[in-house]
């Protein structure tokens, strides 16, 4: 369900103020008997404020910018690490996820590397394993991060089934040429620019670490 946007009832008091005290110069011209020239130009004056406030209110709806609507993900909290994998690596893959899941909108992450889930963390999807589409494929493949701002409104969301199903926004963050960082949020056009180059610095020394420490144990295998 979304949440409301915490803005809302500042730029609607304005509107409430200006609305209530038009009622009331309204109920007070109403029950006055006779009307005296003080109180006419007093009635005149608060219309014109009552108008002004209201005026206001409206500008602001048009000006301030609303805060997206976040939802709350389905799915359970957990956090899923690929057994095998060295202890050092476990570290670096908890110490990044821990780090995206506390210092930006992230609510799910995803690390897929050599064709394997190495980390499940956060809000956590029904399906464990992931099936590259055309997204994950074009990362890949061009090494370039895709970030869905909306991504009810794309048609190939249905490749992320992966992540919560109400999941609102998707940075894919290439790993290299072997792998992609998934990171899901519960409100849409969240991720700043900020955010996205600190995704990509994440990336970029998770790329590096498991490049080098998963090529030097396959060459001791």
């Amino acid at each position: 369900m979304a949440t409301s946007d915490r803005n809302r009832v500042l730029r609607l008091l304005p509107i409430f103020a200006g609305s209530l005290g038009g009622v009331f110069l309204l109920i007070n011209r109403l029950l006055t008997p006779q009307l005296l020239d003080s109180q006419a130009r007093s009635d005149a004056l608060g219309v014109i404020l009552s108008a002004v406030l209201i005026l206001t209110g409206l500008l602001w709806q048009q000006i301030q910018p609303r805060s997206p609507d976040a939802v709350e993900l389905v799915g359970e909290q957990g956090f899923e690490l690929k057994p095998d994998l060295p202890e050092f690596i476990q570290t670096e893959l908890a110490w990044a996820s821990h780090l995206l899941l506390t210092n930006t909108v992230t609510r799910s992450v995803v690390i897929y590397y050599q064709g394997e889930v190495l980390l499940r963390r956060g809000i956590l999807g029904k399906n464990p394993t992931v099936k590259p589409g055309a997204i994950l494929q074009r990362v890949l493949e061009k090494q370039k991060p895709i970030y869905l701002v909306n991504l009810t409104l794309y048609p190939g969301r249905i490749e992320f089934d992966y992540l919560p199903e109400n999941t609102q926004g998707v940075i894919c963050q290439p790993l290299g040429d072997q792998g992609v960082l998934i990171l899901g949020a519960n409100t849409p056009r969240s991720y700043t620019k900020q955010d996205e180059n600190w995704v990509e610095g994440i990336g970029e020394k998770l790329a590096n670490t498991l490049s080098n420490l998963l090529n030097e144990t396959s060459e001791l295998t």
